[in-house]
């Protein structure tokens, strides 16, 4: 039956809607009233799911619409590099307004399906409906070996503290996106971490193999913030040296709102990086860099609770969240 929203449906299921595409283990994919996953023996299932919303997350006036498909897709599969796993399926449900739903939502579509082969993570299914701004909501179902996900509660006093990349790097993409005049050049490299980021899923399945990770999860809101988060779940507290902590930070640091290097690669997120912990007795197992994805040791765990700052003269004050926050940063 031909309707606007059955047009929509079409037009998002596309060529490359096979159930079977990747061999991801759907059963039944999108076009029916709901997917049919099965997953491997000897497996775990991993759930995650992400908002990604206008004005909030990107701006349609800046943001190009295929980076927004690539986007919503990545920052969600993000989840699962974390726990160490491999993306298999996802659901997206998808808000727009009627006036999206020519070019926009085939560039959108296009950088969706670019995601979607790259992680090999097939969409199974999701529920479309109008609205006056982009709203975007997915869903990614995973999938780790029994008993070697990473969790966030594993980290004991003492553990090394490493994270992947260079920190600051998207927050600076979204400067540079905000000072370009005219039409974006997408294969600018200062652009690319924050329109197109890469989910560190090789890394993260990586050390779920060599259980090497005591403690890991993945920084979306800046070091910051989700330090805290790991240290919680763990029952620890952290130092973070100073020093160490600038050799993973973004090189320039020229970016508006930050007022030093320190204070980028500390508050700034979107990044997408892997943070984690691992026992001093693993350490040398950690190479400077993975696949050409640098990893940089920046601090330890310690048994007293809250989160420290370790400056170049030796002494120590706390540091506070002060990363993404959908609250306060409202």
């Amino acid at each position: 039956m031909k309707t606007p929203e059955n047009d929509l449906i079409r037009k998002i299921l596309g060529k490359s809607s096979r159930s079977n595409e990747f061999k991801s283990g759907l059963r039944l994919g999108i076009g029916d009233d709901a997917a049919l996953f099965a997953p491997r023996s000897g497996y775990e299932t991993i759930l995650t799911c992400d908002w990604f919303l206008e004005e909030i997350h990107f701006l349609r006036d800046r943001h190009p619409a295929d980076s927004v498909g690539w986007k919503c897709l990545a920052r969600a599969a993000s989840d699962i590099a974390a726990m160490g796993g491999t993306p298999r399926c996802f659901l997206q449900s998808l808000a727009i307004p009627n006036e999206l739903t020519g070019r926009w939502l085939t560039d959108f579509l296009t950088g969706l399906r670019r995601a979607s082969r790259k992680l090999k993570c097939p969409i199974a299914g999701g529920d479309t409906t109008r609205q006056n701004r982009v709203l975007i909501n997915v869903t990614v179902v995973g999938e780790v070996r029994s008993g070697r996900a990473l969790v966030r509660s594993g980290a004991k006093p003492g553990d090394i503290i490493y994270v992947s990349g260079r920190l600051g790097e998207a927050e600076m993409g979204l400067a540079a996106l905000r000072a370009t005049r005219g039409k974006i050049r997408l294969n600018d490299p200062k652009l690319r971490k924050h329109l197109y980021p890469e989910p560190r899923l090789a890394l993260g399945q990586w050390l779920a193999d060599h259980r090497l990770a005591t403690g890991a999860m993945d920084l979306s809101d800046g070091l910051s913030t989700d330090l805290p988060r790991l240290c919680a779940s763990s029952k620890v507290g952290a130092t973070i040296d100073e020093s160490k902590l600038a050799s993973a930070a973004v090189e320039h640091h020229s970016v508006p709102k930050w007022n030093n290097r320190l204070a980028l690669a500390l508050n700034a997120g979107d990044d997408y990086e892997l943070l984690f912990a691992v026992a001093p007795r693993d350490a040398h197992k950690i190479p400077a860099t993975y696949r050409g994805l640098k990893l940089t040791a920046i601090g330890e765990m310690s048994r007293s609770r809250g989160i420290k700052l370790l400056h170049p003269n030796g002494k120590t004050s706390p540091l506070k969240a002060a990363g993404w926050d959908p609250f306060r940063n409202a």
